[in-house]
């Protein structure tokens, strides 16, 4: 199953897609939650309910896909927990130290206001043009857990989704945390769809990973290749911190982001960018100047 969240008379809605339609999920199962996390927290018989509903509309319930407004996927995550230089390549063009980033991973968070939906612009600050790309495979937690193993922790992620983590690179290097850079306003594309776990190949292994700013292909690789799989990460993080339904874990991105090249890429105002998941979707953004 797609889920997806789409603008109904300016609040988020979900929406669960279904070929080339969207059916809005409030009105086939009002009683249902609204939001992704809670509809997680409702565990397979709320997602077994959502699918079957889903399946069955017809009429006002249907729309379609095309000239839908987004938001991001996950609008109201309780947790973005982002992991830094979780790509051999990539941590060795950023000239990091890289048998340290094998021994444990960078982990560091994002807030909500960050996050901008499918087709919304990605917002170059007035503090800076050294907006980066960095394509990011998201796993969404489906259940509680704490100290979870990594042999069950596939069980804890209920799907996987495109992230865009956006990074205003002269501020993230401002000092040795990231937080300034990864977390300008409306800096990481997030969506289109939710995409339910058994879509996917366990811990989203495997799949092909790619940016593309205005057409050309910046970064490709592929998911086989982070450091730490999603199993590690979930049984790392979970020694730390309990996570909840909805939580929201970016993955890292592979080799190819523009601050490595020679002369720096930046993502600039009337760029489109495009986050291309094998499976998972094609995440695009419009690069705006800040107002």
């Amino acid at each position: 199953m797609r889920i997806l969240a789409f603008d109904k008379s300016g609040k988020p809605a979900l929406g669960v897609r279904r070929g080339e339609e969207v059916v809005d999920l409030a009105a086939v199962a009002p009683d249902l939650p609204g939001d992704l996390p809670r509809l997680l927290a409702g565990g397979a018989d709320a997602m077994d309910r959502a699918k079957s509903a889903a399946e069955g509309a017809t009429g006002d319930a249907v729309m379609s896909g095309e000239g839908l407004v987004y938001h991001p996927t996950i609008w109201n995550p309780g947790k973005i927990i982002c992991v830094g230089l979780n790509y051999a390549a990539h941590a060795a063009e950023a000239q990091s130290d890289t048998s340290t980033v094998q021994e444990y991973p960078s982990f560091f968070l994002r807030v909500a206001t960050t996050l901008v939906g499918h087709e919304q612009p990605l917002v170059v600050p007035k503090a800076s043009s050294d907006l980066d790309y960095e394509a990011e495979m998201v796993a969404v937690v489906g259940k509680a857990g704490h100290c979870i193993s990594k042999a069950a922790a596939l069980d804890y992620i209920a799907g996987y989704s495109v992230f865009n983590e956006g990074s205003v690179r002269d501020y993230q290097f401002k000092s040795s945390q990231w937080t300034s850079g990864k977390n300008f306003d409306a800096s990481g594309g997030f969506g289109p769809d939710f995409v339910t776990a058994d879509e996917v190949p366990p811990g989203g292994n495997g799949l092909r990973i790619q940016t593309r700013l205005n057409g050309e292909t910046m970064q490709d690789a592929n998911t086989k290749t982070m450091i730490f799989d999603v199993p590690s990460l979930i049984e790392i993080i979970t020694e730390v911190m309990t996570l909840l339904p909805g939580d929201v874990i970016v993955t890292g991105t592979p080799e190819g982001v523009g601050f490595a090249r020679t002369p720096p890429v930046w993502m600039t105002p009337g760029d489109t960018c495009e986050i291309d998941i094998e499976g998972v979707g094609v995440l695009r953004n419009p690069i705006v100047a800040a107002a």
